[in-house]
């Protein structure tokens, strides 16, 4: 699996954390402002004008003091005021057309000047003026006959509850919104932390298999992507520890049959050169396990990026071919290369080099003596296709994915003996980590292993087969890998 490189310094995209933050704290803000203003324009209003009670029981007056005056004229307009006086506790008098009084107490200078400055009952009423506002209201039925003139009762005052209504409005009102922001921010923020927390301490208490859970993962945003990312971690370490494990009981079950062997063959009668050729082979045989096993799992577990560099197949094919013509006594006849010098793909030599051997030699351990096994390829775009053809008489369709799993040995399905099942796995891991493919297909008279590598984009004129044994190749390039022994 390919490593994911750090993002440097962008615009953030539209599904970013940025603009969902930005736009919940500017409608916020937005949400604040229009609420001050409406809301305080609305309190303002509440506590500015007499509320529609004290206009009903003003208006109430201002019959009961025209009915006085029709029926008692000015006797009884005093003795409406008297009871009014004992009633409110408030100064009232009732004024004629010419704003002199109907009682028989006359107008002071200092009323004279306030009655300049009376209120109607639908005007706004200030707190800022010293003492109680005057009213002004007119009789109800013939109002162009006068007016009762009251200082406004203490009671009837508007605004009485102006600080309670204030600290509402400018203390519990926002702080409430407020406490919803935290609420939405903590949902937004926090909640997602808390499960990448929660899965970290699972993990930590080797539950494995513990996933982020879906709200968060299935966000288009930074924390969503962090929740992804947490998620195919705790996959790659679940799958790792579970092929370490599955590697660990496979590599103890093949040791157990060397070293069962090395127990008879010690307390067997054999005489000292026997016992030691079989202690060879048995050695031998193990260190080859124990080696394809560390191999298998270093490719598993190793995350950097392979160097890569051109690699001309052609020319490691003869490399690889003479090797295993050796080690198999097989002719160089029977490993056939139809693959020209034009064939140039980008690779790391060690893993391309090990990939394709541990390939030759399945196809030979798998095919008749007398098979032929073939090399042959095409170019696909940015890519070279090869496939190596042998004899063998192939796999059930059904077991073309299960030969690449370690230490997968088909018994029965193909002819031919030996080897520990690793080979194919260590060659897949390998061509994997290149950013390659390896699968398998049968052709009818054998298995088929497709290998897709990347091809070198420019390769220089004059390149010769041999690949810097007997001709040029691009800066430097070796068709082996370093140390490699043929």
């Amino acid at each position: 699996m390919c490593s994911v490189p750090p993002r440097s310094a962008e615009v953030p995209n539209r599904h970013s954390l940025f603009w969902k933050l930005a736009i919940l704290l500017v409608g916020f803000c937005l949400l604040m402002i229009g609420l001050s203003w409406s809301w305080g324009r609305h309190m303002e209003t509440q506590n500015a004008y007499l509320s529609d009670q004290a206009r009903i029981t003003l208006t109430d007056y201002a019959a009961e003091a025209e009915r006085a005056w029709k029926q008692g004229g000015q006797a009884g307009v005093d003795a409406w005021m008297a009871d009014m006086a004992s009633k409110e506790g408030t100064w009232v008098n009732v004024l004629g057309p010419d704003l002199q009084s109907l009682s028989s107490t006359p107008l002071t200078p200092e009323q004279s000047r306030k009655i300049t400055f009376l209120r109607g009952i639908d005007w706004p009423v200030s707190r800022r003026v010293i003492g109680l506002p005057w009213m002004r209201v007119p009789f109800v039925e013939h109002p162009e006959q006068g007016l009762l003139v009251i200082e406004l009762p203490e009671r009837l005052m508007p605004g009485r509850y102006r600080l309670f209504w204030r600290f509402m409005t400018n203390g519990v009102i926002p702080g409430l919104f407020t406490l919803l922001l935290c609420i939405g921010l903590y949902r937004m923020l926090i909640m997602p932390l808390i499960q990448l927390r929660e899965q970290a301490n699972a993990w930590r208490a080797d539950q494995l298999s513990a996933r982020v859970a879906s709200s968060t993962t299935s966000r288009q945003d930074e924390l969503g992507e962090l929740g992804r990312a947490f998620d195919d971690m705790a996959e790659r370490l679940q799958g790792t520890v579970v092929l370490q494990q599955q590697l660990l009981r496979d590599l103890s079950h093949e040791l157990r049959t060397p070293l069962s062997r090395l127990r008879v063959a010690c307390e067997g009668d054999a005489d000292a050169g026997q016992l030691r050729e079989r202690l060879g082979r048995e050695i031998d045989c193990m260190q080859r396990l124990v080696e394809d096993a560390l191999q298998l799992a270093w490719l598993d577990t190793e995350r950097a990026p392979p160097s890569k560099e051109p690699i001309q197949v052609q020319a490691l094919w003869d490399m690889l071919a003479e090797d295993a013509c050796f080690e198999s006594t097989w002719p160089s006849t029977q490993l056939h290369c139809a693959l020209d010098a034009s064939c140039w793909i980008q690779g790391n030599l060690n893993s391309v080099a090990q990939a394709l051997e541990n390939i030759l030699r399945n196809a030979i351990r798998h095919s008749p003596a007398s098979g032929v096994i073939r090399l042959d390829g095409r170019r696909q775009g940015d890519h070279w296709l090869l496939w190596l053809e042998d004899q063998g008489g192939g796999v059930a369709e059904a077991e073309l994915e299960r030969i690449f799993a370690p230490f997968t040995r088909l018994d029965g399905s193909r002819p031919g003996d030996g080897g520990f099942g690793l080979g194919l796995s260590i060659a897949r891991n390998a061509i994997v980590r290149q950013g390659g493919r390896l699968w398998a297909q049968n052709t009818g008279q054998g298995l088929r292993l497709n290998i897709l590598l990347p091809a070198v984009q420019q390769v220089g004129a004059g390149l010769s087969r041999d690949c810097g044994l007997s001709g040029s190749s691009p800066r430097g390039a070796s068709p082996l890998p370093p140390g490699y022994n043929r």
